[in-house]
C-alpha cells in the first residue's frame, strides 16, 4: 500500500508532526512485508530500525534461556514498535522478538535517522513518552492481574482486551472473532497451553465462546466480564 502523511498521522508519536516532517520520514523509510509466522526481528538483534505496522498483526514476545515465551503485547496497524534504538545510542538491541500473527507490512525507519530528528523536534520526544507511558500502564495492569487474579480471570481479561483491540464481527457466528490461538492466549497470560485449553473447552461447553483453528469466537462477552469479576 502507498502510505501518505495523512496515514502517518494515525501513529501516536507523529500526531503533532508537520506534513514536511512526515514526508521526510516516508522518504527515509523502506517497506517490508512478512508472511504469517515470520519475524521482523529477533530478541537480541541490533536495533537498527523502528517499525510502523501498516497492515496485519504482530506479537512482541520475550523468551527465557529455557525457551519459555511470554507475549508482551500485540501490535495493530498504525502502531510503532522496536523504537529502542532511536532513543539509546549505546548499541541497543531489541528486548523482544516481533513475529507476525498474519501477513503483515511495515514501514521500517532507520533508528539513527529518527534519533537525529529527535534532537530538533520536541514533539517526537513527547510522542515517544506518551507511547512509553501507555506501555507501562499496560504492563502494570498485567502485573496486577498476575499478582492478584486467578488464572481464569486473567484469561477472561485477555479475551475481553482482545475483543476491544482486534475483534471483528464473525461472518458465521453471532459473536466477535479473534485471530489468536490457544498458545497465543497462554503467552499473553503467563500460563500454560494445557490450562488455557482446559478453560476454553469448559467455556465452549457453556456456550460462552467457540474455538476453531487459530481463532476464538466470543459469543457471550458479558459472561467473560462476570468471570473477571469472580461472579461466575
Amino acid at each position: 500500500m502507498n502510505v501518505s502523511p495523512k496515514d502517518l498521522k494515525q501513529v501516536v508519536v507523529f500526531q503533532q508532526a508537520t506534513d514536511d516532517d512526515l514526508q521526510l520520514i516516508l522518504k527515509n523509510s523502506i517497506t517490508r512485508s512478512m508472511e504469517e509466522g515470520g519475524f521482523f526481528f529477533l530478541q537480541g538483534d541490533e536495533a537498527t530500525y523502528l517499525y510502523i505496522l501498516t497492515s496485519g498483526q504482530v506479537k512482541l514476545m520475550q523468551s527465557n534461556p529455557h525457551g519459555q515465551q511470554v507475549n508482551l503485547r500485540t501490535i495493530y496497524p498504525w502502531e510503532m514498535f522496536g523504537a529502542l534504538g532511536a532513543v539509546r545510542n549505546d548499541g541497543a538491541t531489541y528486548p523482544a522478538t516481533a513475529q507476525t500473527l498474519e501477513d503483515s507490512t511495515v514501514l521500517a525507519v532507520p533508528s539513527l535517522f529518527l534519533r537525529s530528528m529527535l534532537e530538533t523536534r520536541p514533539y517526537l520526544s513527547f510522542g515517544l513518552m506518551n507511547l512509553m507511558t501507555s506501555y507501562i500502564q499496560e504492563i502494570q495492569s498485567r502485573y496486577r492481574e498476575l499478582a492478584t487474579e486467578k488464572v481464569e480471570q486473567r484469561v477472561a481479561n485477555a479475551l475481553i482486551r482482545l475483543v476491544g483491540q482486534a475483534g471483528i464481527k464473525s461472518e458465521k457466528e453471532a459473536g466477535i472473532e479473534l485471530s489468536f490461538s490457544r498458545q497465543d492466549v497462554a503467552e499473553m497470560t503467563g500460563t500454560t497451553l494445557y490450562t488455557v485449553s482446559r478453560l476454553l473447552s469448559d467455556w465452549e461447553r457453556k456456550g460462552i465462546i467457540k474455538t476453531g483453528r487459530e481463532k476464538i469466537i466470543v459469543l457471550k462477552p458479558h459472561d467473560l466480564v462476570q468471570i473477571t469479576e469472580g461472579s461466575a
